[in-house]
């Protein structure tokens, strides 16, 4: 079965806008009523993996990718400049200011790495190769969007030994355990924020769950995230299903330069906790529909049951919608207005390197 709040929570919870997140007992709460399957979920989907005709991963090479790094030497032209790594891992840079988002290098977004859901390319950049970052920003402690790995290399680099860790509630003891030091990570729970510079980055509520393990889940916070600066307003979603908090958000905290909502590993088994391509452009417009839709959590691993191209098929079929959907390591300055609608995935372009202006051949 799949977790179930108590009576108590669920009317304290219906009571909630956009507030701090409770727990009841040792488990977070979502801000409204949330289904995560447990066994019975496993047993329903059991079969269709075993036996689905559906191509959920790539049927051959892609890219390979490739960002040269001294393109960071410069600083966006526009003051916002996005490279998406693939899935939810991304380099944002806004106002000056450089944040890390979901850092995954690994082979595989699983406990092990002999086992479990495999890159479909490696990565665009190497992990050595980032420049220096101020921020590094986790939303939570699933595989898919905190490596162990990629977290411990960092951590050691000396040279991003300024770069502060900001974690949901509760992240803070996995990143300790390993190697980052408790004096460089902030936790926050749902509407905290915290000054980096001139931006203003706010933890806001999702609906999610987390854990690492079949045993923990719920006792670490999950969280989306406003990127407030003086000239630009980004909001990345992160993993959740649909709610009625994104209007708040949006009224809040907007109207934003660019949304990045997840349309990937989703399912109507499991619609409370990934909104898929539909709900995101519903979500979108839920925020105000202000600015430009970045697709994220999607193109990189096999984590559902749709084959791969489907969530962005999805929303490229949506007319009346300004996407901004770079190729992978591109990094991509974020200009008002317009759009980019990269078909990379149709084609899976072969030798693509990203230098920058004036260097290209």
């Amino acid at each position: 079965m799949g977790y179930s709040e108590s009576r108590q929570a669920i009317r304290h919870r219906n009571s909630m806008t956009l507030k701090p997140a409770t727990r009841d007992g040792r488990r977070y709460v979502n801000p409204v009523p949330t289904q995560v399957g447990g066994l019975s979920l496993s047993l329903k989907v059991g079969p269709k993996i075993l036996f689905g005709s559906a191509a959920r991963s790539p049927q051959g090479p892609l890219g390979p990718f490739h960002t040269d790094p001294k393109i960071y030497a410069t600083s966006p032209e526009t003051g916002l400049r996005v490279t998406w790594f693939g899935h939810a891992s991304s380099l944002v840079e806004i106002d000056g200011v450089r944040i890390l988002i979901d850092p995954v290098w690994e082979e595989r977004a699983a406990p092990t790495q002999w086992a479990g859901p495999k890159r479909f390319f490696p990565a665009p950049l190497a992990l050595e190769d980032l420049p220096v970052v101020d921020v590094v920003l986790l939303s939570h402690d699933h595989y898919d969007h905190l490596g162990a790995g990629t977290v411990r290399r960092l951590a050691q680099m000396e040279w991003q030994r300024k770069a502060r860790w900001i974690a949901p509630l509760g992240v803070g003891a996995i990143l300790a355990e390993f190697g980052v030091e408790e004096s460089r990570c902030t936790e926050l729970n749902w509407t905290e924020k915290v000054e980096v510079g001139p931006l203003t980055i706010v933890a806001l509520p999702a609906r999610h769950f987390s854990g690492r393990g079949l045993f923990n889940r719920f006792e670490t916070l999950w969280a989306s995230f406003a990127l407030l600066g003086p000239e630009y307003r980004v909001y990345y979603g992160a993993d959740s299903g649909e709610w009625p908090g994104f209007r708040e958000i949006g009224e809040g905290y907007g109207p934003f330069d660019l949304s990045m909502l997840e349309i990937g590993a989703f399912d109507p088994l499991w619609a409370d906790i990934h909104m898929g391509p539909e709900g995101a452009v519903r979500s979108f417009r839920a925020l105000g529909g202000h600015g430009l839709l970045m697709p994220v959590h999607w193109g990189l691993f096999d984590l559902a049951l749709h084959y791969w191209t489907q969530p962005i098929e999805g929303v490229f079929a949506v007319k009346d919608l300004k996407l901004w959907s770079p190729v992978p390591g591109s990094p991509s300055e974020v200009v008002r207005g317009q759009e980019i609608r990269s078909e990379w995935w149709r084609s899976g372009p072969r030798g693509c390197v990203f230098m920058p202006r004036g260097e290209a051949g």
